[in-house]
C-alpha cells in the first residue's frame, strides 16, 4: 500500500482522544450537565432561561456530533488502513484515500468554525449590495456579485431570500438586500463586508474598451425576536411608493413598496417584493432590526470605526477584493493577498478559499 506508513500518522491527528482546539471532552461535560438541567421537572418555570439552555446545548452538540463521527470514521480507516498493509488492493486502496481527503476536509471545515466565535455568527445574515459610481457597468457587476454569492448559498445548503431588489433601467440592479438562512451564515460571510472591484472589457462599451466598476457589499447579523433591540415610533419616517417593474401590466398600480428611515442614525431600508404594503412594511422592519442591532454591538464595543472603514467611497483604494477578466484572469483579496485564477469558479460561488483565508488571517478580531 502505497499510502500505508501515511496512515498511521494521519490516524494520530485524528485520534478522538486528540480533541485539539476543539476541546469534545469539555463541551461532552457541559452537555451533560445541561441536560440534566433539562429533566428537572421544574425545568420550564422559566421560559427565557429554558431557552438559552436549550440553545447552549444544540449548540454545544453541533461540535461534538460531528467530531463523535468523525473520530468514528477515523478509526475505520485506520482499521482499513491495516488491512491494505497485509494485503494490497488497489481499488481499495483508491477508495480509502478518497476518504482519508474527505475526512480530511470535513474536519478542516470544523476547525474552521473555531475560529468564529462572536455572539452572532451562528446567526442568518442579511446581506445588501449597492453599486459605486459607473451606471449600467456597476449596476451589471452588483448583479453578478448577487448572483455569486446566491450560488455560495446554494453550495452550502443555505436558503436565500430576496428582500429587496431594485432593477438597473438597461442591465444590473441598482440595489440588492438578501436574507441568507442557515448556521453560520453570518459568521462566514462577514469576510465579504467591503468594496469589490472588477476590472472587464465592458460589454456595454461599444468601442469595447476596458472599465473598472465598484461595488459594495454590507453584512448584518439577522437577529430573531428574542433580541431586544428598541425602536420608537416617533423615530421612523414611513414612506410609501409604487415599486418599480418591467412596466406594461407588471407596473403596480397602488403604493405598496415601503421606504423607513431611522431618524436618529439616519439607517434608511425599503422593500418592493411583496405585493401588500403590510408585507413590505414588515420586511422593512427586519431588516431595520437586523441594521440598529449590528450598530449597537459596534457602538457597545467601540467597534464602530470597523463599520465605518466600509462605508468609504466605493471607488479606488478602497476595494477588498479585485476581480480582473482582461488582460488576464486573477481575483486577488487585498487584506490577505490570496489570489485565485480561476476566475469563472469564484463568480459561480467558490468563494470559500477566501473567506477561510480571512477567518484564518484575522481570528478573534474577524469574530467580533
Amino acid at each position: 500500500m502505497r499510502n500505508g506508513s501515511n496512515a498511521l500518522a494521519w490516524r494520530n491527528s485524528a485520534s478522538p482522544s486528540y480533541g485539539g482546539i476543539f476541546d469534545i471532552p469539555a463541551k461532552e461535560q457541559r452537555i451533560v450537565a445541561l441536560e440534566a438541567r433539562m429533566a428537572d421537572p421544574g425545568f420550564w418555570e422559566r421560559p427565557d432561561v429554558a431557552r438559552e439552555v436549550i440553545e447552549e446545548a444544540r449548540r454545544l452538540k453541533s461540535w461534538v456530533e460531528p467530531w463523535q463521527r468523525y473520530a468514528a470514521k477515523a478509526s475505520e480507516l485506520l482499521e482499513l488502513a491495516q488491512l491494505l498493509l497485509e494485503e494490497e488492493d488497489e481499488a481499495l486502496t483508491a477508495e480509502w484515500e478518497r476518504e482519508v481527503e474527505n475526512l480530511e476536509k470535513a474536519v478542516q471545515a470544523l476547525e474552521l468554525r473555531t475560529m468564529m466565535r462572536g455572539a452572532d455568527d451562528h446567526r442568518d445574515a442579511i446581506l445588501t449590495i449597492h453599486p459605486g459610481a459607473g451606471g449600467t457597468e456597476s449596476q451589471d457587476w452588483a448583479q453578478m456579485l448577487m448572483r455569486m454569492y446566491a450560488r455560495w448559498a446554494e453550495h452550502h445548503g443555505y436558503e436565500v431570500e430576496v428582500l429587496d431588489l431594485i432593477p438597473g433601467e438597461e442591465a444590473g440592479i441598482k440595489s440588492a438586500t438578501l436574507e441568507v438562512r442557515g448556521r453560520y451564515a453570518y459568521g462566514y460571510l462577514k469576510a465579504e463586508k467591503g468594496v469589490h472591484r472588477l476590472v472587464r472589457i465592458s460589454p456595454f462599451d461599444a468601442q469595447a474598451r476596458r472599465h473598472t466598476s465598484f461595488a459594495s457589499v454590507f453584512v448584518y447579523p439577522l437577529v430573531d425576536e428574542d433580541v431586544q433591540v428598541e425602536i420608537n415610533d416617533e423615530d421612523l419616517r414611513v414612506d410609501t411608493f409604487r415599486a418599480s417593474g418591467a412596466g406594461g401590466q407588471h407596473v403596480n398600480k397602488t403604493s405598496s413598496a415601503v421606504r423607513i428611515t431611522h431618524l436618529p442614525t439616519g439607517i434608511v431600508v425599503s422593500c418592493q417584493q411583496e405585493r401588500s404594503q403590510h408585507k413590505n412594511r414588515a420586511i422593512s422592519m427586519k431588516m431595520l432590526r437586523a441594521a440598529l442591532y449590528q450598530r449597537a454591538l459596534e457602538e457597545r464595543e467601540k467597534e464602530r470605526q470597523k463599520l465605518e472603514a466600509t462605508k468609504t467611497e466605493i471607488a479606488w483604494g478602497n476595494q477588498i477584493r479585485s476581480y480582473v477578466f482582461q488582460p488576464y484572469t486573477m481575483v486577488t483579496d487585498h487584506r490577505t493577498e490570496l489570489k485565485v485564477t480561476d476566475l469563472q469558479r469564484v463568480m459561480d460561488g467558490e468563494i470559500d478559499p477566501f473567506i477561510e483565508a480571512y477567518l484564518k488571517r484575522f481570528g478573534a478580531a474577524a469574530a467580533a
